[in-house]
């Protein structure tokens, strides 16, 4: 129990977390899909999790085994975690597009936890009904110590609505010096932010915000992205620049 309170303390959605690369999957409605983590013996004692982010839902813990060999297998209906030769596997029979999110594989060491890899995994479905994914960059320089803003509009065709349930939103930083994006935020689906005009046949619109106390390292590409239907849609980015950094982008 202590080890689940960690887990949902440090990745609550809503809140910030570490940069974290991760890679991106995708497969159809009804394959089924293995997602490996590596498993060192050698790094001594520890437990090893599978667990899911859904924006909006509580993190899932999908299963867990120990860093040594050991023949406990965890199984659902539809998943199963369980120990091969040097990886700790999580399979997925038979996915749904609820199965769309971010697949994390985690080591905890007593009161140390670390991330090992992270998949984006996306179940193609039928085709979105997101019209569009707008950024807008802030209106003024930036300094370190200054609070920033970014925001991102979603437009959608609610009345030609494809998918089941509410689109997640996530936010992903791409830096110079990194060969993937991180992400860094993940938005609850309070609802709140959407708005319909009065007009007939007129788009929904829903805009996120994200917001956070600006440092020299925090320079690069932001980007908004829309989970949907499987789908995963970018948004053009916003190029944060700080004042004083030397650092281009």
């Amino acid at each position: 129990m202590l080890t689940v309170f960690y887990l949902l303390l440090i990745l609550t959605v809503g809140r910030c977390s570490d940069d974290l690369n991760f890679d991106m999957k995708t497969v159809g409605v009804g394959d089924d899909v293995n997602l490996t983590c590596r498993r060192q013996k050698s790094s001594g004692q520890g437990t090893l999790f599978w667990i899911r982010l859904v924006s909006g839902n509580m993190p899932e813990l999908l299963g867990g085994t120990f860093v040594f060999d050991y023949e406990g297998v965890n199984e659902t209906p539809r998943m199963t975690t369980k120990q091969e030769p040097g990886t700790f596997l999580l399979q997925i029979h038979e996915t749904k597009l609820i199965d769309t999110g971010l697949y994390y594989c985690m080591k905890i060491n007593q009161l140390e936890m670390t991330f090992l890899k992270g998949t984006f995994l996306r179940i193609k479905g039928p085709d979105p009904d997101i019209t569009a994914v707008i950024q807008v960059p802030p209106s003024d320089p930036v300094r370190p110590g200054d609070s920033v803003t970014l925001q991102c509009s979603v437009l959608s065709d609610s009345e030609n609505k494809t998918c089941p349930g509410e689109h997640s939103v996530y936010w992903f930083r791409a830096g110079s010096d990194e060969s993937h994006p991180s992400l860094i935020y993940a938005h609850g689906n309070s609802g709140d932010e959407c708005e319909r005009s009065p007009q007939t046949h007129s788009p929904q619109k829903c805009v996120y915000s994200f917001s956070k106390k600006v440092s020299s390292s925090d320079a690069g590409t932001y980007y908004c992205a829309v989970a949907t239907c499987g789908e995963i849609l970018f948004g053009n980015g916003t190029k944060l620049e700080i004042e004083g950094n030397c650092r281009t982008f």
